[in-house]
């Protein structure tokens, strides 16, 4: 396995709401973005406070600048974007009800949504009933495209690194570093918990020597943490979001537990670090389909570059999946040639290696995305290794 040295920072800590010439937060009823209007309406709906904001003021982050930039190339077919972004506050609930809302009243073309799993299921029956395409740009459950009977959303499209591929990564990247016996620990209070954690058993070949579980919003995982340290395995697997995955990192550095440690894409963010302590992030991986530096595309260098000079921070996986999104957005309405949700709905299904910067955009018959991606290694809560995964 070929690891060479990541010269840049993937990571960044969250932003508050973003703020940008093209996004407002509205409670009031548009007119625009029909086809004789001059601008176009697409919704944000994500947690730009609460427990998501690390995501989703990322995601809208990266929205926006894609959206600022095509309204200075001036828009599309000489129509300004109006990008009304709304904050969910990183509750269920509440993005049903802000989805609901931006549909009916605002006359949406587009509708991005959400952050977290649980989120984004909660936008989509609005999405569906009102025939709005919506494109997902972060939450990474395999089956969010589907409903209950697994027939696919007409008006559902993912971009998300999905959790199979995550899995998929981390597995045989565990498999080829001789890692043979591993634990896993999983947030029980969440499909993606759930669902990464039973995925990686499929796709790591080793022996899963223990199986602990912690809800969202524990603080104290000693309790399984001896459980672990009990069974010294080689490798030490985080099925959750970062603030309990933080925690646990640090908990278990501090209980001299040395195992490598693997985690998905919802611990690629500076919270994560902060709350682990830079010095107990060594021998941590996790997946990402979106590096930069040596690594990273001309696209992705390119956004980095605009992102950093517009926010003064670093970029992350979510922010560039806000910014694919609505430049995959913006190019499926210039494809369609209308502002009619039914014909960008066609456009985005029709989508073919559309240059992103996570990474060339194909959708399969589910609305899913084929995609490659990469095991990023930190040393001291700095990236020290990154090697790229071709998807199988």
């Amino acid at each position: 396995m070929n690891l060479k040295k990541f010269g840049l920072t993937l990571l960044s800590a969250a932003t508050l709401a973003a703020c940008g010439s093209v996004t407002q937060t509205s409670n009031s009823s548009s007119s625009a973005g029909s086809e004789d209007s001059d601008t176009i309406n697409i919704g944000g709906d994500f947690g730009l406070t609460g427990s998501a904001s690390a995501y989703g003021s990322y995601i809208n982050d990266g929205a926006t600048l894609a959206f600022n930039e095509l309204n200075e190339s001036g828009g599309i077919d000489g129509k300004q974007i109006n990008y009304i972004a709304t904050d969910n506050k990183s509750n269920v609930q509440e993005s049903a009800n802000e989805a609901t809302r931006l549909l009916a009243e605002e006359n949406l073309s587009v509708l991005l949504a959400s952050d977290i799993a649980a989120s984004t299921e909660a936008a989509i029956q609005p999405a569906e009933n009102a025939e709005v395409p919506m494109i997902i740009p972060s939450a990474t459950v395999d089956d969010l495209t589907l409903d209950s009977q697994g027939n696919v959303f007409d008006y559902v499209f993912q971009i998300a690194f999905q959790i199979s591929n995550q899995t998929e990564a981390l597995g045989r990247f565990a498999d080829e570093k001789g890692w043979s016996t591993a634990a896993v620990l999983q947030d029980n209070s969440s499909d993606y918990g759930q669902n990464l954690a039973s995925q990686f058993e499929e796709d790591y070949s080793g022996d899963v020597v223990i199986k602990e579980s912690f809800l969202s919003g524990d603080t104290d995982f000693s309790s399984i943490l001896n459980n672990v340290k009990a069974q010294d395995p080689d490798v030490l697997f985080i099925a959750g979001y970062y603030p309990e995955g933080g925690a646990i990192v640090k908990q278990a550095r501090e209980m001299g537990i040395d195992a490598a440690i693997l985690g998905p894409n919802g611990l690629g963010n500076d919270e994560f670090i902060n709350l682990a302590g830079a010095e107990n992030v060594t021998d941590f991986y996790y997946a990402t389909i979106f590096v930069t530096g040596e690594y990273g595309s001309d696209a992705a260098n390119e956004f980095a570059e605009k992102y950093r000079a517009e926010f003064d921070t670093e970029p992350d996986l979510f922010s560039a999946g806000g910014y694919d999104a609505a430049r995959l957005a913006a190019d499926a309405i210039d494809r369609a040639g209308s502002t009619d949700p039914q014909a960008i709905r066609n456009a985005l299904e029709e989508t073919q290696d559309f240059e992103g910067v996570t990474g060339n955009i194909s959708f399969d018959e589910d609305h899913n995305p084929v995609m490659n991606s990469f095991v990023v290694g930190y040393t001291e809560g700095e990236i020290s290794s990154v090697e790229a995964v071709t998807a199988e």
